[in-house]
């Protein structure tokens, strides 16, 4: 690979926020209009959920689509470097099940949303509400 793309691959990367995004902004919106009380990225916690219901002791991760390597159509790979792309996928995957094994392992439970998830509210809203009303 040659220079310029791997600083282009840097520049994008950097670039792609980690808090704020707007699927999150969603969640947390349809979280206050059910009067869910939480806390947005407890960075105490292995890793880092999205957003935490710090009196449930749950954890909601909002994971965008390409970037955790979701089999919609959005988490597809692009045509160029695929190897790079298909392995950056992986290691993510794997960095989310050790983090939500180590929440599980301190008594949380955990929830995972898509970010193709997100707009279908009244699907996403239900779920929530599960998450949030069931008990240990």
């Amino acid at each position: 690979m040659d220079t310029f793309a791997a600083a282009k691959r840097s520049e994008i990367m950097r670039s792609v926020r980690s808090r704020g995004t707007a699927p999150e902004l969603r969640v947390r919106a349809i979280l206050r209009s059910m009067r869910i009380s939480y806390r947005s990225c407890a960075s105490n916690l292995p890793g880092k959920p999205d957003i935490v219901l710090p009196k449930l002791r749950k954890a909601i991760f909002v994971h965008g689509c390409f970037w955790h390597g979701h089999s919609c159509e959005a988490g597809g790979l692009p045509k160029t470097n695929r190897a790079y792309w298909k392995s950056k996928q992986a290691r993510n995957a794997i960095r989310d099940s050790r983090n939500s094994r180590a929440l599980r392992s301190k008594g949380w439970r955990t929830m995972v949303i898509w970010e193709c998830e997100v707009r279908q509210r009244k699907g996403l809203e239900s779920r929530l509400d599960r998450f949030a009303r069931m008990r240990p």
